[in-house]
């Protein structure tokens, strides 16, 4: 059963879309204020997440915002219920991450038409990362190389799995620190640290990697290379 979190603090408009969705087969949770939007997010893992702009402690905008920079949320999609109808907060809500954006009042038919869209043009991220002896596995959270299960701590994994999931891709150290940390009070220093962490518990040498490679100037990329092509060197191609 698909999960909908609803954060509206109109209670009767709360009561009217999950009378309406759960007689479509969805299962609602619901919250009426922006305070503790994310962390219900991380407890209940929705499948959509239908987010009023103009809430009493909060601005929706701003729980957009975090919930794109939170590695674990980010695949969340997110429509937004609000009276704002100006084409001006139309463009800014899409721009900050929505999928789509429905003005009040709406006609709930048509609310439930888009949510349906939005599950057919969702493509289920891969469970399963492999890549040069390493699988990483999204559900159990277990990372194993060769076979042999690693030890590695949530930040290890957290930006393990980011970049495995973007092969090729080369990231900034400030990228890396807006996508995998939530404490931006570290520097960009943590992000060198840490690397050098993945790569003593993944790599056969943390000083001729095969997996995750310095682009000198810039930053990472998880780039799977076969042994003679081992040696950090610039990344001129993958860095356009």
């Amino acid at each position: 059963m698909r999960k909908i979190v609803i954060i509206e603090d109109d209670e009767d408009l709360i009561a009217l879309l999950r009378y309406n969705l759960q007689k479509e087969g969805f299962r609602c949770i619901d919250a009426q204020t922006g305070k503790g939007a994310l962390e219900l997010c991380r407890q209940v893992r929705p499948d959509l997440l239908l987010l009023d702009i103009m809430l009493p402690d909060c601005d929706g905008l701003e729980i957009c915002k975090k919930l794109r920079a939170d590695p674990d949320l980010t695949h969340i999609p997110v429509i937004f219920l609000t009276a704002r109808a100006a084409e001006a907060d139309r463009i800014i809500g899409l721009e900050i991450g929505a999928n789509d954006y429905v003005v009040k009042p709406f006609f709930v038919r048509e609310l439930i038409a888009r949510i349906r869209l939005q599950f057919r043009s969702q493509s289920s991220p891969a469970r399963i990362l492999e890549a040069g002896g390493l699988e990483l596995d999204r559900n159990s959270r277990r990372v194993r190389l060769n076979g042999e299960e690693l030890s590695l701590t949530a930040t290890e994994y957290r930006l393990l799995e980011y970049l495995m999931a973007r092969p090729g891709v080369v990231f900034s150290r400030e990228q890396l620190l807006d996508a995998v940390w939530s404490d931006r009070a570290i520097t960009d220093r943590a992000v060198d640290v840490y690397i050098l962490r993945l790569r003593q518990k993944i790599e056969h040498s943390s000083t001729s990697p095969l997996l995750i490679h310095s682009v000198r100037g810039f930053g990472y990329t998880f780039e799977p290379r076969a042994q003679a092509e081992a040696t950090d060197r610039p990344l001129m191609a993958a860095a356009r």
